[in-house]
């Protein structure tokens, strides 16, 4: 027992040493199990060359999505949203739900204001149930007259350059 100043702290440097007993000839099985099937990788991307090259051992090792009629656009979880830039400062959601009812259905309609004048930041997100709606929106839309300025329409969410192939071609040159 070890004394600090009025208080007393008791170590057992043994305890439970008897509820701790493992079988040593099945802990030696389970290493050995374990060690058999590890295998040892050390670099950037487990190359063993430079470290900036991957290894080719699976190609088909990513899932990939089939081209549809949708192009590069991307759904998201509820629907396909639509960033409209150029937006009026003025403008309030009644004017814009106005100028984007009349192709099709919207789903959601979201107007940030700037904290600091109250005013519209400039974009409005635009959310369509089906792609014919927000592809028809955009192509009526973009380069359009509202409220004095002119605004642009596209996709808020797009697959990027060569879509998930690009992933699979980094760093092979």
């Amino acid at each position: 027992m070890a004394t600090e100043g009025n208080y007393e702290m008791a170590v057992d440097l043994d305890g439970g040493a008897e509820e701790m007993a493992i079988d040593e000839s099945v802990a030696e099985t389970q290493t050995a199990r374990l060690k058999s099937g590890a295998t040892k990788k050390k670099g950037r991307g487990f190359a063993s060359g430079g470290g900036y090259e991957r290894e080719q051992t699976d190609q088909t090792g990513f899932e990939t999505l089939e081209e549809d009629s949708t192009g590069k656009a991307q759904r998201s979880v509820e629907g396909w949203i639509v960033i409209i830039t150029g937006v009026h400062e003025e403008a309030t959601e009644e004017d814009v739900q106005e100028k984007c009812a009349e192709y099709g259905e919207i789903k959601n309609l979201h107007l940030n204001l700037d904290r600091r004048t109250g005013y519209v930041k400039g974009y409005a997100l635009v959310e369509y149930e089906t792609y014919k709606h927000a592809k028809e929106a955009i192509d009526s839309l973009n380069g359009t007259e509202f409220m004095t300025n002119t605004i642009h329409a596209d996709f808020a969410f797009v697959r990027g350059p060569g879509g998930s192939k690009s992933y699979q071609q980094v760093g092979r040159r």
